[in-house]
């Protein structure tokens, strides 16, 4: 039986601090990387929903490590492979850096997976060596949804993803 959610602060870096503690608690004992993943998606999705239209992560392809995946999401349908490079996700991949984007119309080589996203931001996942795991990719239908605090937010529930498995 799921538990009650913890109340999430307005503030939004204080609601980020609440949110990493919860993705913590709820992920902690579990080894299995893509059940990490999905709860992740799911509690950032729901505690941003005026702002995150897609939420989810694209993964690391392990036959071709030159293309991500999509993985585990909630939203409407997702690109199913980007390769390194193409889009805001794949530039994130071969820059292995966070991006933020306040228009994607403005990206050149945005790939558009759903028409309606108008800005995102997408944030590396490092495995314990070091290496790229995965990106966590969210989209807003908002133009300039995301900032310094959504970077500094996003970049710590990720660091914590693969190193507390």
């Amino acid at each position: 039986m799921a538990e009650a959610r913890v109340h999430l602060p307005d503030d939004k870096a204080e609601r980020y601090a609440a949110l990493r503690a919860e993705i913590a608690a709820v992920v902690s004992g579990e080894s299995n990387i893509i059940a990490r993943y999905a709860s992740a998606a799911c509690l950032l999705a729901h505690a941003f929903p005026d702002r995150f239209f897609w939420t989810g992560f694209y993964l690391v392809d392990e036959t071709k490590r030159d293309e991500l995946v999509v993985g585990p999401y909630q939203g409407t349908l997702g690109c199913l492979r980007i390769p390194f490079g193409k889009g805001v996700c794949g530039a994130a991949a071969a820059r292995r850096e966070t991006i933020v984007v306040p228009d994607v119309h403005a990206f050149p080589g945005h790939i558009a997976c759903d028409s309606r996203s108008n800005s995102e931001i997408v944030v590396p996942v490092f495995n314990a060596a070091g290496a790229l795991a995965a990106v966590l990719d969210v989209d807003s239908t908002q133009f300039n949804a995301f900032d310094d605090v959504d970077k500094a937010g996003l970049e710590a529930i990720c660091a914590d993803l693969l190193t507390s498995a």
